[in-house]
């Protein structure tokens, strides 16, 4: 998948990203909701989304300042990931600001966030309507 930022949109119409991340952060916020506080691998487990789901799911209910983590338990409530996941959010959007259409790994090397990181990171800049995806094939 491709990641550019989308700053010209103005539309009320959500892109393909913003759809399927915030789905995920709905299901993780129901989880939580009905649940109680959870770890990272019983999310998973329930919703059975690949890890980069997740993370930028995260993400995204950071910036909605609905999620927080005590130390490997995730819960509801006023977020406390807003330092580190909205730091890296201005790392990556630094990136894709002077490097349009960039796959994750690129995004990670030059902002110096790793992976997941830049999946949270991108899960929050998806919150805002600031990023878009495409799925392109690499040439050999």
């Amino acid at each position: 998948m491709i990641l550019s930022i989308d700053s010209y949109r103005r539309s009320d119409e959500m892109s393909d990203v913003e759809k399927s991340i915030g789905n995920n952060a709905g299901r993780i916020w129901d989880i939580l909701q009905e649940e109680g506080p959870q770890v990272r691998s019983k999310i998973i487990e329930k919703t059975q989304m690949p890890e980069e789901d997740f993370f930028g799911a995260i993400g995204w209910l950071a910036r909605e300042n609905k999620i927080r983590k005590d130390k490997r338990t995730f819960k509801v409530g006023d977020t406390n990931l807003t330092e580190k996941i909205g730091a890296d959010a201005g790392k990556v959007w630094e990136v894709l600001h002077k490097r349009n259409d960039l796959d994750i790994s690129g995004i990670a090397r030059l902002s110096k966030v790793k992976k997941r990181d830049c999946y949270s990171a991108i899960g929050w800049l998806a919150r805002e309507g600031k990023v878009t995806a495409k799925v392109a094939v690499r040439k050999k």
